[in-house]
């Protein structure tokens, strides 16, 4: 069995690397815009099976096994793909891509609740098959001054975090309550579900 996740982000291949296996990672290359009416719950989940399946086959045309290594060759290729969403509202938060505008998203969001939704998708390439789930996950904002908003930009430097903020960072001193089944959903990769993903797929966890 291999193992490939189509994300690029840091937080997520440093959560995979809790399942303790062996993983390539690929950097997707698909628009994340949203479509005309689309919901932030439907955009999560849409982006995480389309990075899933770019996984599948970018992986195939990248990784052909020599004719004299087909007994090496794994049995079959399981593609992660995840994605993440915010809403505040019912307004679709973006990635805020520098500190002027992490900043001014943090003064919108504070004192207020915001709902993420973690789309995750696992795609066996070699069968076919595909899961797809979409985890929600609510963060309640403490009343943030502007000075504090200041200084956390300055550290954790959250331009391409939805949200303007690393939870598994220093961002979680800047909530008051959280809310969701599993925690690692906030961060990126819903692990609990993968799991229970991977356990369908025939991989045994732990």
């Amino acid at each position: 069995m291999r193992l490939v996740l189509a994300s690029g982000s840091p937080a997520r291949q440093m959560l995979l690397q809790r399942l303790g296996r062996p993983f390539t990672t690929l950097v997707p290359d698909i628009s994340e815009r949203e479509r005309r009416g689309e919901t932030a719950a439907g955009l999560a989940g849409r982006l995480a099976e389309a990075k899933a399946e770019w996984g599948a086959s970018n992986f195939s045309e990248n990784t052909l096994v020599e004719e004299d290594d087909l007994e090496n060759a794994p049995s079959q290729v399981l593609v992660i793909g995840s994605d993440q969403t915010a809403e505040l509202d019912g307004e679709l938060l973006r990635k805020p891509g520098n500190a002027r505008a992490a900043a001014a998203q943090l003064k919108r969001t504070s004192g207020r609740e915001v709902r993420f939704h973690t789309g995750l998708a696992l795609l066996n390439a070699t069968t076919g098959s595909l899961r797809v789930s979409v985890e929600p996950f609510s963060v309640v904002f403490r009343d943030l001054d502007k000075d504090e908003i200041r200084r956390y930009v300055q550290a954790d430097r959250p331009f391409s975090q939805v949200g303007a903020f690393k939870a598994e960072s220093l961002g979680i001193s800047l909530f008051t309550r959280v809310s969701g089944l599993d925690p690692t959903a906030l961060i990126g990769l819903p692990l609990i579900r993968l799991t229970e993903f991977l356990r369908a797929e025939g991989v045994r966890v732990p």
